[in-house]
This record gives C-alpha cells, sequence and structure tokens, in this order.
C-alpha cells in the first residue's frame, strides 16, 4: 500500500519550494527559482533508486525505471511539470491539513477571513471524509502540477520496492515553464525514447483527456489620431472608440463566461487604450478544427471591414496559432487511453473521458511526435488561493500510474 503520510510529507516538501514561472521573461526556466526544485527533484530520483537521471541546462528532468521482464515491451513515460502559475502567488505557500473533511466550510484564514465553502465549490462534496491539503488563504497550493509530480515519483519508488509488479521500462520527466505554454518547447522527445506517455496534470479523480483546444493568439492594433479636444471636430479619431466596435462586434455569447463542453470562445484578455493607440489581445479557442479556422477568418474579416468603413488600415490583427487539439493524434494509437481507462477501473477509479477546456504539454508533445493523453493529478480550483487536493486523490493516481506500467506489460 501508499502511505499517506508519505505522500503529504513529499507534496508538502514540493509545494512550499517557489517555482512560479515568468511570461515575460526569454530565458528558459524563465525563472532562476525553478532550479531550486528541479535539482531536488533529480537527487531524490537518484535517491529512490532511478537510473539515467539526467537535468539539461534548461532544467528538464529525466530518467528511467528500468524493464523487469524479458519480453519486449514498449517504453511508456510520466511527464509533469514543476512551474507554478503567474496568475497568482506561489511564495511563501503555507499548506493546511484537513482530516476527514466533514462537508462544512474551511477556514483557510482568520485574520483576513478567508473562506473555502462547498456552498460555491460544490466539488468540495465529493471528498467527504477525506483528507484535503489547502493553502492559508493567501497564495496559490501548486498541486498544478507537484501533485503530478508527487504520484510520478511515489509510483516509481514503489515499483522499484515491489519488484514482483513487472513492467517495461519506463521513462520520468519533469519540465519548466508549463504554466506560461513553454513547457514543451525544449523538450527533447528523441532523447526521452518513449513510445507514448501520459501527462498528470489533469484535475478531479477519474479525468481521462485526449482531447483539448485548438488555440491561438490574436493582438488587434487600431490606429487613432489625437488633436487637442477643443478643435477636434473632424480630424480627432479616437482610437478606443473604434476598439469598442470591434469587440461588441464578434458574438457576445461566445465569450468563456457563456460557454461549456465543447463549444469554443474569443476571450479578450487585455485592453491598452488612449485615443491615439489601442491594443487588444484575445486568445481564440476551439475543439474542432474548421469552427476553430472560422473563428480566425471572424477576427480578420471584421477587421478588413472596419477597416473599408474607416477608409483607411487603421486597424492591424495578427494572429499565431500556439497549439493544437491532439486528438488528431491520440486517436490512431487508441490503445494507450484504453489501457489507462482499464488501469483506473481496475484501481477502483470511474473514468472521466472527456475534453480539456484548456491545453497541455501533452498537446504540443503529440504533435511533436510522442502520443501523450492526460490524466488527473487530483486538484481543484487551480491557480488562486482556493485550490486544493484530496490526498487520497493522490494515491488513486499513484495507483493509476503503477497499474498503467502493469497492464502495458501484460497487453503489448
Amino acid at each position: 500500500m501508499i502511505s499517506k503520510e508519505q505522500i503529504i510529507k513529499r507534496f508538502i516538501s514540493y509545494v512550499t519550494i517557489d517555482t512560479e514561472s515568468d511570461p515575460n521573461s526569454n530565458t528558459t526556466p524563465s525563472t532562476k527559482k525553478q532550479w531550486n526544485l528541479a535539482n531536488k527533484l533529480a537527487e531524490e530520483l537518484k535517491t529512490i533508486g532511478m537510473q539515467d537521471v539526467c537535468i539539461d541546462e534548461n532544467a528538464y528532468v529525466m530518467a528511467t525505471l528500468p524493464a523487469n521482464v524479458e519480453h519486449k515491451v514498449p517504453t511508456i513515460g510520466f511527464i509533469a511539470h514543476f512551474d507554478t502559475s503567474p496568475d497568482f502567488t506561489g511564495s511563501n505557500v503555507k499548506p493546511q491539513i484537513h482530516k476527514n473533511y466533514l462537508g462544512s466550510d474551511i477556514l483557510l484564514n482568520k485574520e483576513e477571513q478567508i473562506v473555502l465553502s462547498p456552498d460555491y465549490f460544490e466539488d468540495l462534496r465529493l471528498y467527504i471524509g477525506q483528507t484535503l491539503i489547502t493553502t492559508d488563504g493567501t497564495t496559490l497550493l501548486g498541486a498544478d502540477d507537484k501533485a503530478g509530480i508527487c504520484e510520478i515519483m511515489s509510483a516509481m519508488e514503489y515499483l522499484i520496492q515491489n519488484p514482483d509488479i513487472k513492467h517495461g521500462k519506463i521513462r520520468v520527466g519533469f519540465t519548466p515553464d508549463e504554466e506560461i505554454g513553454r513547457g514543451a518547447h525544449k523538450f527533447d522527445v528523441e532523447k526521452f525514447g518513449a513510445d507514448w506517455a501520459y501527462t498528470m496534470d489533469g484535475s478531479q479523480i477519474g479525468e481521462l483527456e485526449y482531447e483539448n483546444f485548438n488555440a491561438a493568439a490574436a493582438i488587434v492594433k487600431i490606429k487613432g489620431k489625437i488633436v487637442h479636444p477643443g478643435y477636434a471636430k473632424g480630424k480627432m479619431v479616437n482610437s478606443m472608440y473604434i476598439a469598442t466596435e470591434f469587440i461588441n462586434s464578434l458574438p457576445k455569447m461566445e465569450t468563456p463566461e457563456h460557454t461549456e463542453d465543447n463549444q469554443g470562445f474569443f476571450h479578450l484578455c487585455s485592453v491598452k487604450g488612449a485615443v491615439d493607440e489601442t491594443t487588444l489581445e484575445y486568445i481564440i479557442r476551439d475543439h474542432d478544427k474548421k469552427h476553430f479556422e472560422a473563428r480566425k477568418e471572424v477576427m480578420l474579416n471584421l477587421t478588413n471591414e472596419l477597416n473599408s468603413q474607416y477608409g483607411s488600415e487603421i486597424i492591424i490583427t495578427q494572429i499565431k496559432d500556439q497549439y493544437y487539439n491532439m486528438r488528431e493524434k491520440i486517436e490512431p494509437v487508441m490503445h494507450i487511453v484504453d489501457i489507462a481507462e482499464e488501469a483506473m477501473i481496475q484501481v477502483g477509479v470511474k473514468p472521466i473521458i472527456k475534453a480539456i477546456r484548456g491545453g497541455t504539454d501533452g498537446s504540443q508533445l503529440s504533435y511533436m511526435g510522442l502520443p501523450c493523453p492526460n490524466i488527473f493529478a487530483g486538484g481543484h480550483n487551480f491557480h488562486g488561493r482556493y485550490e486544493y487536493v484530496p490526498v487520497e486523490s493522490m494515491i488513486k493516481a499513484t495507483e493509476v500510474i503503477c497499474k498503467i506500467a502493469e497492464l502495458t506489460a501484460i497487453k503489448t
């Protein structure tokens, strides 16, 4: 059995190390402090008995658990990221442990009266009677994705200590900068050498995902003309008014707050405006590739229409693709999803197969030649003060990893 105390101790040792990434940095990793956990993980892998442990110049950590069977078995991998989101501070994390959760409000911070309530976060009621780890309300927790790291590390240690569980060669990888969209950018797929892998980076227990958004970023720049407002008639062009017209011309109900499941959206992330120039930053998301392309066309056509209306090219729209739906790369090798699904069932977890309303390193890795579905890590309410993780979910995720290794050795 995997020890609850050991899981808690290992997880807390990770989340108390600040690894917040920085989207404005051009280095890899984007922050020097990510090295602190990367180096710790490399040493810990050696300590538990992993082989071929290495950490490269960009802080990517890799290691091998050799096969303990004679017959040929595909090499599989498990991957998680060690950076935390810049959306909310990850400095000075103070985890709180709540044993035998009763289903009531959890007071995270008495001084600031910060409460984690099942009346708002209904998923809490799924974990009555379990042990929850929360923040103290002033930071994020870092279960995204240090829970995934904890589960992979714990699974490898368990397999090493229990050689009667038969498995093929297993590769593990820990990456920086996933939260700023760069986790897979410098991942050496050839060096990793796996036939397929799984990211342990999902949320609720049971999640199994092999479909994600197609994603693009759009920057819309609107040029105006600034003159003295007292003498502006027929001369001033206020770029902020044109920007408002652009914003209101996009489908009003196709935004994140009005969409769910497989529905795509336009999301206005930022507005920086003055009379002379206004910049709009959007992200475009859709699971369906044709709809994704159509959304980009909508923005470009709107740009052309408004330029025509105003008689000059006052709007410039630049759209850059970010990542694509990994379903296209996973469907030809669906047995890797089937193995994960069966592993969950065998350890008593009900699979929840659904599309990710977001992205994952697995998407980029799949297009780099490493098919990579995503499995639950157990955390909830990522990127904020209300983040929490049930310890029992981390234990089950660890068991799923071990069972996938076992089933792969049997079935392939």
